[in-house]
């Protein structure tokens, strides 16, 4: 255990608490979802809720299999991406985790959790990688990502890569195909199929990481209705591409409209973008909240001047920029 317990790190996703002070029209962009999701049904039956979920979790594994040409005792699932996060840390033995701002807290956190000790910019013996990364939606080439893999096995270290959205962007430049002993990699379904209710993650690694990660987390963390929905998401899994190319479209159109309100923003490649805005971010927040608009505050990215805002339907990010323009006069 650390000697001074860590503190909750800041996320988004506030919506529910919000919309309870400022009213169910709060539009939130502060939560990047896929705004064009595939359509189609989930049906459940209500008796497999009388009975504990496998907890080997077999049908799901082989349904992800199926779609990555991975084998099912490569792969772990977790209660979203963070339980996945947290039993890593708590089951590989390294001391050292590099994790370099800004990026998602919960690598952090997790490893601060664990007893392990965070350094940036230095080699250590777990690399936490997020790939595109959260905040900035910067794309890491494949080639410069296996590079980063060969250093580590190199370097007889881990390489953690969060791919949580990459579905959202181009996912040509995935490593998670890559079977190396040193490197794991994430997954997650909660941003593509806009489902964070739901809690389900996956990943990808060396069989005996991945038995000590199945063996570390809660029984039965996968509930009946995730795994449910998860096996329908899968069989549309090829429909993301639609999805991935109209967010494009959509990214490039707004971020020429921000550039025309004199604004910077990061070179996003997926479906959420940071502007660095010049001022306070949390003032540029409060301001977003009186137009009805929450946007992530990345002050707690290390980036006390940029909010992040999700790439919604053409309607919603009209709204945001009209918003966004009367803030910064």
């Amino acid at each position: 255990m650390p000697s001074e317990f860590p503190k909750k790190v800041v996320h988004g996703g506030k919506i529910q608490e919000m919309r309870r002070i400022f009213g169910e029209s709060l539009l939130d962009v502060s939560a990047s979802m896929n705004p064009f999701v595939p359509e189609f049904s989930c049906a459940y039956n209500h008796e497999d809720l009388a009975v504990y979920p496998d907890d080997s979790y077999t049908a799901l594994k082989e349904k992800i299999s199926s779609v990555f040409g991975r084998d099912t005792e490569e792969i772990c699932v977790g209660n979203g991406s963070a339980e996945i996060i947290r039993v890593f840390c708590k089951v590989t033995d390294g001391k050292t985790c590099r994790i370099d701002m800004p990026t998602f807290g919960e690598y952090g956190l997790s490893a601060r959790l664990a007893g392990k000790t965070v350094v940036q910019n230095t080699d250590a013996d777990i690399r936490f990688l997020c790939n595109p990364n959260n905040p900035t939606g910067i794309l890491t080439p494949r080639a410069e990502m296996l590079q980063y893999a060969e250093e580590a096995e190199d370097a007889g270290s881990l390489l953690f890569v969060d791919e949580a959205f990459m579905e959202l962007a181009e996912r040509d430049e995935s490593i998670s195909d890559i079977r190396l002993e040193n490197l794991f990699v994430m997954r997650s379904i909660t941003k593509c199929f806009t489902v964070p209710g739901i809690r389900f993650g996956f990943a990808f690694g060396e069989p005996e990481l991945i038995e000590k990660i199945e063996t570390a987390r809660t029984p039965w963390t996968v509930n009946a209705f995730a795994e449910c929905y998860a096996m329908a998401a899968f069989d549309h899994y090829a429909e993301l591409k639609e999805s991935a190319a109209k967010i494009t479209e959509e990214r490039n159109w707004y971020m020429q409209e921000l550039e025309k309100l004199g604004v910077s923003c990061y070179p996003s490649q997926v479906n959420y973008i940071t502007i660095d805005t010049g001022r306070e971010a949390s003032a540029v927040r409060d301001a977003m909240l009186s137009h009805g608009i929450l946007v992530r505050d990345c002050t707690s990215f290390t980036l006390p001047t940029c909010i992040r805002v999700s790439v919604e339907t053409r309607e919603k990010n009209h709204r945001v920029l009209e918003a966004l323009a009367e803030c910064l006069r």
